[in-house]
């Protein structure tokens, strides 16, 4: 019988296993790949977490909770990177992805556009990276979310909406140097207010409403429709008091203040203060058609 469920989806495979069997043959090869597969399995269980099916090199997996999950996924990072620093051990890498959604479990497998997201951020992934979607980490702990930073954003089939990538760095050194540059956990000092104006409407961000959201899709925010504008464009938002735009986009956004100084932002994020115009895709001139209005109030 179908079942509805909430759950995290880990995807987590060998990367460049073909290589692997021609480079040391069948034998070694397999025996890698079998002792990566067990590392991924063992990981799921000691960390609350459900072994859906294994794909070749791949594993996936299901977990309760985020944090359960990332919990998993950095003990598979460690421990196979750990092996294969063993004297005659084959240098091998994985890559994880992850996804938070809901989806229909039938007997012992799950479906669902979350498991097609899931397997995205897996593609996305690199060797020894695990990747995330922005969904994801508003799950987390505030104290793993620290460890995330925004890296690009992607398109994934069956969704009309870009979802934004996130990494999650597990080397504890990489978490210590390479800090992210979008802080989740916020304490507002102050009671400043933002004002983005378009064609007659005005979006207020202030401690009632901290977020909003510019494109060229009809959930947003503020709907702006081009050429080079993406269906979900920016985000501003609010945090200890000031105002951050954080650039979705695939053509960046242009950003000029009133006194003519001006700023590129392409999937990265900057400090919205006093007042000028944001221009998506493409500059814009003050009370150009497509030119938004940013005004800070106190």
């Amino acid at each position: 019988m179908a079942r509805d469920l909430e759950v995290a989806i880990v995807f987590a495979d060998v990367v460049g296993s073909t290589q692997l069997y021609d480079k040391f043959g069948d034998t070694k090869a397999s025996e890698t790949v079998a002792a990566c597969l067990e590392i991924m399995k063992d990981a799921t269980l000691q960390h609350n977490g459900t072994v859906i099916k294994t794909i070749g090199d791949e594993v996936m997996s299901t977990f309760n909770t985020v944090d359960d999950a990332m919990s998993a996924a950095v003990m598979m990072q460690g421990r196979i990177t750990a092996d294969t620093r063993k004297e005659g051990g084959i240098p091998v890498s994985i890559r994880i992805g992850c996804h938070y959604g809901p989806v229909v479990q039938e007997q012992n497998d799950i479906f669902g556009a979350a498991v097609h997201t899931a397997n995205r951020m897996t593609s996305q992934a690199k060797a020894r990276q695990i990747i995330i979607s922005g969904e994801t980490v508003k799950k987390m702990s505030p104290e793993l979310q620290k460890q995330t930073r925004q890296i690009d954003v992607a398109t994934v089939r069956g969704r009309l909406d870009e979802v934004a990538l996130f990494e999650l760095l597990w080397n504890p050194e990489e978490a210590t140097s390479m800090l992210p540059t979008i802080e989740w956990e916020s304490k507002d000092k102050g009671s400043n207010r933002l004002m983005l104006s378009f064609r007659g409407k005005s979006v207020e961000l202030s401690d009632k409403r901290k977020s909003v959201t510019i494109g060229r899709a009809e959930d947003n925010d503020l709907v702006i429709k081009g050429n080079l504008i993406s269906r979900i464009h920016a985000k501003v938002e609010m945090r200890r008091g000031k105002f951050v735009l954080i650039d979705q986009s695939t053509n960046g956004t242009f950003l000029q203040d009133v006194l003519g100084n001006e700023t590129f932002v392409r999937r990265d994020s900057t400090e919205l203060g006093g007042e000028g115009t944001i221009g998506l895709g493409r500059a814009e001139q003050p009370g150009a058609s497509l030119a938004i209005h940013y005004k800070a109030l106190t």
